[in-house]
């Protein structure tokens, strides 16, 4: 199993900045793919960027040239740039491991964007 702990939320004015942390432990080796989402109230949970073991990143495009993903498989980092009251979301940590293509959650760190 792995264990994922985020950390980081918190409150920011509009156009401020926030970096979020994901701690992973436990059988780090079999995560191929690390992704964060957000899920803001009422609405459905979205993927916002995720990264290869490889290095390869993907960003939704709401969030294209303002978050950066980064990070190795067992520290994953979202920096938050740019921020906007519609960003405001409980965030994810997300990974996929190759046992079976399981995946694991994080608990979510809150991060809400005061305009």
């Amino acid at each position: 199993q792995v264990q994922l702990v985020e950390s980081g939320g918190g409150l920011v004015q509009a156009g401020g900045s926030r970096r979020l942390s994901c701690a992973a432990s436990g059988r780090i080796f079999s995560i191929y793919a690390m992704r964060w989402y957000r899920q803001a109230p009422g609405r459905q949970r979205e993927l916002v960027a995720s990264m290869t073991r490889a290095g390869s990143t993907n960003y939704a495009d709401s969030v294209e040239g303002r978050f950066t993903i980064s990070g190795t498989i067992d520290h994953v980092y979202l920096e938050m740039n740019s921020l906007k009251p519609e960003d405001t979301a409980v965030y994810y940590c997300n990974v996929l491991t190759t046992v079976q293509n399981q995946e694991y959650w994080g608990q979510g760190t809150q991060v809400t964007v005061s305009s």
